[in-house]
């Protein structure tokens, strides 16, 4: 997420109120997660495991529980507890506007575009030119949806990310502050849930179609004029190629890869990253020939065994 304006490291500190490591007019572009993050950016580290991938990240302003030396070029807030005050930040700039009207005068909306009934736009929407969004869709605040898509009834664009924290006390939320981005030419089902991210976007390419009953987790990425069918979930954090082809009921776990063209039958597991161009099938996923030979070594240990008597 960038910041509406230019800050320096001296105002963000103000805002947690803690300490920090360099020029005080250092500049302060936008926060955002470590995978996502570029020159200008804060991220937040608050475990020694992750203090050098940190440290050594695009981003320039490191939020951290620990005094360290500060690499060249770069700045640190020093917090007691990086994540909260992460979220203390991502909520001043971005915080939660109660709704007002059931679309928001803020939102802007193309000409052509269908809004039936019983749909709910929030703040700071935009929608392009010769939508339809079908009845009771809800699109939280700043949702940003391209040309020509068609949205089914009772899909949710925008709601939180699950990311938590476990404290003594209970879990502790990750605030989301990031975006739905939804490229031309896109359909999704009805009943699908796409989650914002964090802080970035969670983005559909162009030209992709989803089925009804859908999951995308938070700050993931699908790639332009794929095919996903009902009843998948994606987690957060994926990178899904090209023209990739996921059948119904197929699970993902967070953060992998899925090369462009690659196909995932029904009911699989992707428990790593998968190359593309290539059929998969199982769970844990490999590729389908493989998974189709196993099973017929499997169909053969009774016969086996018989000769083995």
């Amino acid at each position: 997420m960038k910041f509406p304006r230019v800050h320096t490291l001296e105002e963000i500190a103000s805002i947690i109120g803690c300490p920090f490591v360099g020029d005080k007019a250092f500049e302060v572009h936008g926060m955002n997660e470590i995978h996502v993050v570029e020159p200008g950016d804060i991220v937040f580290v608050d475990h020694p495991k992750y203090y050098d991938k940190a440290l050594q990240s695009a981003a320039t302003i490191v939020l951290i529980n620990k005094e360290v030396e500060c690499p060249e070029g770069k700045a640190l807030l020093i917090s007691d507890d990086p994540f909260r005050d992460f979220n203390k930040i991502g909520q001043h700039f971005r915080p939660f506007r109660m709704a007002s009207a059931v679309i928001a005068e803020s939102a802007q909306i193309g000409e052509g575009t269908i809004i039936q009934p019983n749909v709910f736009v929030g703040n700071h929407v935009r929608i392009g030119k010769n939508c339809l969004i079908h009845s009771n869709v809800t699109i939280y605040d700043h949702t940003v949806i391209g040309d020509n898509v068609i949205i089914h009834a009772g899909t949710v664009l925008g709601a939180d990310a699950f990311y938590y924290k476990k404290r003594p006390e209970g879990f502790d939320q990750l605030k989301s502050c990031g975006r739905v981005v939804i490229e031309d030419n896109v359909g999704i089902g009805a009943l699908c849930t796409i989650d914002r991210g964090v802080t970035g976007d969670t983005t559909i390419g162009a030209g992709t179609k989803l089925d009804n009953q859908i999951h995308v987790g938070h700050d993931t990425v699908i790639g332009k004029k794929c095919l996903m069918a009902s009843q998948t979930g994606i987690a957060g954090c994926c990178v899904i190629g090209d023209e990739v082809t996921i059948w119904g009921q197929v699970g993902t776990t967070s953060s992998i890869k899925i090369g462009d063209k690659a196909i995932i039958m029904g009911q699989s597991g992707v428990t790593k990253s998968l190359e593309g161009g290539k059929t998969y099938w199982g769970t844990p996923a490999i590729e389908a020939r493989e998974e189709m030979k196993l099973m017929a070594y499997v169909r053969r240990i009774p016969e086996l065994l018989e000769k083995m008597k």
